[in-house]
């Protein structure tokens, strides 16, 4: 076994075997060069493979009973023949970076079960909750044989766009009766989603549920719309009792198929892959700012005089982007004479 050898993870993803798929998603969510260098290169090789898998995404507030809904739907998944992936996106821990909630504790069916594959992964502070590379560990899954592939977000009111960017579906999970101090929240996820379904639709909740159901549908038609093409419905379902999960699912097919018919699934896909491409462009860019050699000289000075008020922040971003250019300069002339070149031109 060569942890260091492309072939290894290749044949065994290819051979759905769990521990090399887990080891390929740590590898590929590494921040050391030579492992970003690998998963890169296992990537290119799988993409191939990749494309396939129905793409769900699901969110909702807290206590919304999102675990128990994953849970009971992808049971309901695997008896139908299917292969399911959960990549569900924990908040991380401010002192470890680590996923706190522990998603297999709270799906003990579902990853006992050989058919599936649960990776709780920590958001790392990604608007959305959705994990730095949650793009690339469901291509992954993909290759490894997933059919369907679930991507559980933090739901805490964020902005969920970076989810609905990545997924073929967008589901929205609500209560009934949560109350009005959820409406900022519901209104903005509410334009994402390709479907809301009410769950705890079962007991004394029935009525509301119902009630709910009918209001979130009225207000659907208010709203702008992910796709021309679908009307998002309003559904109800029991998690709990698994009532209203053959409906759930009928409705993502349904979607699925309007959009392959129009041709609309592959222009989405194909745009997903271009902001996929410039999310990493601006990560990098990101990225070897703060790792630039003379702005770690001035940085924490500029830091200071911010945070004593000497400086004004707009100033003082100009000041490090006016630093980062000189710098480059130098860096330039420098390596210019190296080679034997003249003065450089301003």
């Amino acid at each position: 076994m060569d942890l260091h050898d492309r072939d290894y993870y290749m044949d065994g993803l290819l051979k759905k075997d769990f521990r090399i798929l887990s080891r390929a998603i740590t590898l590929v969510e590494s921040s050391l060069v030579q492992h970003r260098r690998m998963a890169r290169e296992i990537l290119d090789d799988l993409m191939p493979k990749t494309g396939h898998a129905t793409r769900l995404g699901i969110t909702g507030v807290p206590g919304v009973g999102k675990s128990s809904f994953i849970e009971s739907f992808g049971m309901m998944l695997l008896e139908k023949g299917h292969y399911v992936a959960v990549l569900s996106i924990d908040p991380s821990s401010s002192r470890s970076g680590g996923s706190i909630m522990a998603d297999k504790t709270r799906m003990t069916r579902l990853s006992a079960d050989k058919r599936a594959y649960i990776r709780p992964s920590p958001s790392g502070g990604t608007l959305g909750g959705v994990a730095r590379k949650t793009r690339e560990t469901m291509l992954l899954c993909e290759a490894a044989g997933f059919d369907v592939i679930i991507v559980e977000t933090v739901g805490v009111g964020q902005s969920e766009t970076v989810a609905a960017s990545m997924v073929d579906f967008f589901l929205l999970l609500m209560l009934a009766g949560a109350g009005d101090e959820l409406q900022g929240i519901k209104k903005g996820v509410m334009e994402l989603a390709d479907a809301i379904v009410i769950n705890k639709a079962d007991g004394d909740n029935l009525a509301k549920a119902e009630r709910a159901r009918k209001e979130y549908e009225s207000a659907v038609h208010l709203l702008s719309r992910p796709s021309d093409l679908w009307t998002p419905p309003a559904l109800t379902c029991s998690a709990l009792h698994t009532t209203g999960l053959d409906r759930v699912w009928e409705t993502i097919l349904s979607h699925r198929d309007a959009l392959l018919k129009n041709g609309e699934l592959a222009k989405k896909r194909r745009a997903q892959s271009l902001d996929w491409m410039w999310s990493i462009v601006d990560e990098g860019l990101k990225e070897r700012f703060y790792n630039h050699p003379g702005l770690k000289k001035c940085l924490p000075k500029i830091l200071l005089d911010v945070e004593s008020g000497k400086t004004a922040p707009a100033a003082a971003a100009d000041e490090l982007l006016l630093s980062l250019d000189h710098c480059s300069r130098e860096r330039r002339a420098r390596s210019w004479k190296r080679y034997g070149g003249g003065p450089i031109k301003k």
